[in-house]
């Protein structure tokens, strides 16, 4: 019944069709998240809804999730054969397991989970977690295989031994061509199996702007982690705050400028056309020898 239900609310997608760029975007609202216990097997419960779905790209990103992990619960040890995931946090701490190794790491913060290895989240805190999934297959289909295990008192490893990147802002660079934003690629196209080809972190100040351009063979995914602004997806401009999610399409120039009084920050998930594209664009993103 569990996997019927998380089943339902991925394939809860926005239609391909949508005409406006506004309709488009996966809003997050904390009073529409649905109750879930035991996911993946896991411990305790949690609040869930989809934000985009697999007809929000061409591109072989499945769906963005958002949700609150309630206190002493987890998401339980699974797999994933066919498709890769990174669990992000955007508050507080959770002790991220893969493959059967457990660290704490302080959010906000993104472990991301390669194709054929195993995976699962545990909030060992007194407060909820807030919570993102990202999952992007080698097709459209999610699969999945549980493990039964809840990491409840799992052993801790001082150093992670695995993947994992923070939010940090100190990380960041200034972004040549552009006004007053700040950027840095955290996870490059060597992580991941698929055609998911990068995680860029960005930041811009009151005031900042990031101007129009399309990155050859690539769709983008962008979570509004902090802020307000503006987007401008070929041509067509919508508003954007935090929670939520913004496709762009491959081909499809975009822009961002921030609104406001606080910083807008932002994810932004790369997903390639197919592998050859992806290994163009890495082999264009190397600094020459």
């Amino acid at each position: 019944m569990m996997r019927t239900a998380l089943a339902t609310v991925m394939m809860l997608t926005l239609p391909a069709s949508a005409q406006t760029l506004d309709a488009q975007i996966g809003r997050h609202d904390p009073g529409k998240l649905r109750d879930l216990s035991a996911v993946h097997g896991g411990a305790g419960t949690m609040r869930f809804a989809g934000l985009l779905g697999p007809d929000a790209l061409s591109t072989n990103l499945i769906f963005v999730h958002r949700g609150v992990i309630a206190p002493k619960s987890s998401i339980g040890q699974h797999f994933h054969n066919q498709c890769e995931e990174m669990f992000v946090i955007l508050d507080g701490e959770a002790q991220f397991t893969v493959d059967g190794r457990t660290s704490t790491i302080k959010g906000p913060a993104a472990v991301p989970d390669r194709m054929g290895h195993s995976h699962a989240i545990y909030n060992p805190t007194d407060k909820p977690l807030q919570w993102l999934n990202i999952n992007v297959g080698i097709t459209k289909a999610y699969d999945n295989f549980d493990l039964g295990d809840t990491r409840e008192g799992a052993a801790l490893d001082r150093v992670p031994q695995f993947i994992s990147m923070r939010f940090d802002r100190a990380l960041l660079k200034p972004l040549v061509g552009s006004t007053g934003a700040w950027w840095r690629r955290a996870l490059g196209s060597e992580i991941f199996a698929t055609t998911w080809s990068y995680v860029d972190h960005l930041l811009l100040a009151p005031g900042g702007r990031v101007p129009s351009a399309a990155k050859a063979g690539m769709s983008e995914m962008l979570y509004v982690i902090g802020g307000a602004g503006e987007v401008e997806v070929a041509g067509e401009r919508a508003a954007i705050r935090a929670g939520d999610a913004i496709p762009v399409e491959v081909g499809r120039a975009r822009a961002i400028r921030q609104t406001g009084a606080v910083p807008l920050e932002l994810m932004i998930v790369g997903v390639a056309r197919d592998q050859a594209a992806k290994a163009a664009f890495a082999a264009a993103a190397r600094p020459a020898r």
